[in-house]
């Protein structure tokens, strides 16, 4: 494999900066899910359409059925990851719903665990519970508030586990695509899944007011092609876990946010758990068995 110029951490650094805006904007709009995360898709594919076709649309040719069938289920996972996590953002706070949504650890480690054969050390796997343990502290003071805010947290973990299968599949193709082929076929997928929902749902298309197309463009713009698009480029360097832990940042980043331009408090039991889920992506990253394993990782791809 090749050694990427530019560190791949870094890259991960802007799109979680770039995916904290995402909450903001869907609490801006009065849309329904379906519709937000439909047109967040449709606006992205869009803006990637003319760079594919006019360098990358050859590279089709090369694509397995395999890779295909892959991809179309990354595309469903990831369909159904902004539907339940947008609707959570109807129920319960964005430092809720951003700390549980990006809690992708808990399934993460499983995943690359049964499917890569990925081995974790006892530090990584003790910043993984910490943070975890968090987020039970984030619900146990949502459940005191109300039980719809306990209901939004439920939805928040499922899309969780719905983005985690997305990445685990994701990991098995990048390898072999170009990040913009990759990522252009899992998005246009993911967007003709989501139109079927929304026609099934009987969802209204149109119409809608300007700051409601803004705030669609703008979750197209930084969240997905400054933040996911940047996920995924990762991929090719970077374990699925290790992304997953570096996206536990998000909420912090989605609360500040949330403090400022909407004015929404963080409680108490927010605070605490929210705090105890940094504290164990710190654990993780610092665990220094774990950073010679990738440090000797990447001398042999450079190798």
């Amino acid at each position: 494999m090749d050694s990427p110029k530019i560190n791949p951490y870094a890259v991960l650094l802007i799109g979680v900066l770039s995916v904290s805006t995402s909450a903001i904007f869907v609490k801006l709009s009065s849309a329904d899910a379906g519709i937000i995360a439909f047109y967040r898709l449709l606006f992205t594919v869009l803006l990637m359409a003319p760079l594919f076709l006019f360098k990358y649309v050859g590279e089709l040719k090369a694509v397995s059925r395999r890779d295909w069938i892959f991809s179309l289920i990354a595309g469903i996972f990831l369909a159904f990851h902004f539907i339940l996590w947008f609707e959570s953002l109807n129920y319960t706070s964005v430092a809720s719903s951003t700390v549980l949504v990006t809690l992708q650890p808990l399934f993460a480690f499983a995943g690359t665990y049964f499917i890569f054969k990925e081995r974790f050390t006892l530090g990584a796997l003790t910043g993984g519970a910490v943070a975890i343990a968090g987020s039970f502290i984030i619900g146990w003071g949502d459940f005191q508030v109300s039980g719809q805010a306990l209901y939004g947290d439920i939805l928040a973990l499922a899309a969780c586990a719905l983005i985690t299968g997305y990445l685990l599949f994701g990991q098995t193709i990048r390898k072999r695509m170009s990040l913009m082929t990759y990522t252009f076929i899992v998005y246009f997928n993911c967007t003709v899944v989501l139109f079927f929902y929304v026609l099934i749902k009987q969802e209204s298309f149109y119409p809608y007011p300007v700051n409601e197309w803004i705030n669609f463009l703008m979750l197209a713009i930084i969240s997905n092609l400054l933040g996911h698009t940047l996920f995924n480029w990762s991929l090719k360097y970077i374990s699925t876990s290790s992304i997953s832990m570096a996206i536990l940042l998000e909420p912090v980043g989605a609360s500040i946010l949330a403090w400022w331009l909407l004015e929404e408090k963080v409680m108490a039991a927010q605070f605490i758990g929210g705090a105890i889920v940094l504290s164990g992506l710190l654990l993780f990253v610092a665990d220094p068995k774990k950073i010679k394993s990738m440090l000797h990782k990447r001398k042999q791809r450079v190798h």
